[in-house]
């Protein structure tokens, strides 16, 4: 009997050795992304080319396993990998293991993903919530500008965490390529690796399914438009690194997808692949370009979404004129004219979500006999701070809603499909409450 837990006990040890060993391969993740009813996504980055995959299961039914595709990693994709799980039910929570050459990871976090539910027809809306961010600068020192380093508060990720929400909005800016990357394939994957291999993120992005659109860092240099040469690259990181719905929608390329969570409809728009130069003096200005602009004329028409949750880089309804915001630079021409398609087509409840800006706030347009319009601004995560926000002269923003400090929102959506309700809190870096706001369906 002695030997025979003698034995037990050495085999423990060694399966211990051989999953710490094959986790020496496991670069950044697990990180869940997006989830359906019938399927889910996990992201995952190896150190090496190597062979992975994921075991999962029901949270109520352990006993019985399934396995998601086996994918290989290599180099030229920066080792990563996307796993499908397709054996699923609606309405469920699963846990999931990784797999990296037929050894398993050990993790001292939670690994879940869930499902979402079927509901039209059968009841009121689930109720759900979401945190949102932008401008998530990590510090490499050998590559950051000499000084005061720019990068903090990583705490904030954990904070986020500890919330339980169902999925996270990466606002843009997410990364932040530097000088020496953004010119070079190299360069452009080194950045996204080495954001991502953040140690604060990692519990964060096993447990949580994220969705993601970029700005002008993850693009390119600052301020980047559609004429940066190496744009192409930075598309493809994006790509890999993220596991959106998709990336661009029908013939329309580039950074945006669309996704649907309960009775609300999510557009995640694009506003860099298309993007007319600043100061370009002539020509019809845009953010979006004509065909994605359509594109998403035509789904907030038809959208049965009670909510529609438009995300965007940078801030739309602001009338400050400064920065990069819809106002400035001539943009003002298209921002008027999706007011405008807004208001022509009666579509009520639109609510726009943006970053970039180094600072929250949250806007509003009100137009007696027309639909209400917001716009809720999350920023920074973990980058500098804007010290200047309040010499901004947007008219329409709430004055008690700006944050002058690292942040993230959290958005609940509850109640009866008649009554639904927005709860908008935001916190800051340690998971304190700053601010909150409530926003009613019309």
């Amino acid at each position: 009997m002695k030997s025979r837990i003698t034995l037990i006990a050495i085999i423990t040890v060694l399966n211990t050795m051989i999953g710490i060993s094959q986790n020496e391969l496991l670069q950044s993740g697990p990180m869940v992304g997006y989830s359906e009813m019938l399927e889910a996504a996990v992201w995952v980055q190896t150190k090496k080319a190597a062979s992975v995959t994921m075991k999962y299961w029901d949270a109520e039914k352990s006993n019985k396993k399934y396995t998601s595709n086996i994918f290989k990693t290599k180099k030229d994709d920066a080792f990563t990998a996307l796993l499908i799980a397709d054996s699923l039910t609606p309405g469920n929570k699963y846990f999931y293991d990784i797999y990296i050459d037929d050894e398993e990871i050990i993790l001292p976090y939670e690994t879940s993903f869930q499902t979402q539910s079927i509901w039209k027809w059968r009841s009121d809306p689930p109720n759900f919530s979401f945190v949102m961010g932008s401008c998530a600068y990590i510090n490499e020192d050998r590559y950051d500008r000499p000084g005061k380093r720019y990068g903090d508060g990583y705490q904030i990720f954990n904070s986020m965490l500890k919330l339980n929400p169902y999925f996270m909005l990466w606002l843009g800016d997410n990364v932040y390529l530097r000088e020496p990357d953004w010119n070079s394939k190299t360069g452009i994957q080194h950045r996204y690796t080495h954001s991502r291999s953040t140690p604060e993120m990692q519990a964060f992005l096993a447990s949580t399914h994220n969705y993601a659109i970029l700005d002008d860092h993850d693009f390119g240099p600052n301020d980047s438009d559609r004429g940066f040469w190496n744009k192409n690259e930075s598309l493809k990181a994006f790509e890999l690194f993220w596991a959106n719905p998709s990336y661009g929608v029908g013939d329309i390329s580039g950074a945006i997808t669309f996704f649907q969570w309960g009775d609300a409809d999510f557009f995640l728009l694009d506003n860099r692949t298309y993007r007319s130069p600043d100061k370009r003096k002539t020509g019809e200005k845009t953010q979006l370009g004509e065909d994605q602009l359509q594109w998403l004329f035509d789904n907030l028409s038809s959208s049965h979404g009670t909510f529609k949750f438009v995300v965007m880089g940078g801030q739309f309804l602001s009338t400050s004129p400064t920065y990069e915001s819809y106002t400035n630079y001539g943009f003002d021409k298209e921002r008027k004219r999706i007011i405008n398609y807004i208001y022509e087509e009666n579509i009520k409840n639109v609510v726009f979500l943006t970053g970039d800006v180094h600072f929250s706030e949250l806007a509003v347009l009100r137009k007696k006999g027309m639909p209400t319009i917001w716009d809720i601004t999350s920023s920074p995560l973990s980058s500098g701070v804007n010290t200047k926000a309040k010499e901004k002269d947007n008219t329409l923003r709430l004055d008690e809603s700006v944050i002058i400090e690292r942040n993230f929102a959290e958005l609940k959506l509850s109640g009866t499909i008649e009554e639904r309700i927005i709860d908008i809190t935001y916190f800051d870096g340690d998971g304190n409450k700053i601010w909150n706001y409530s926003i009613s369906r019309e």
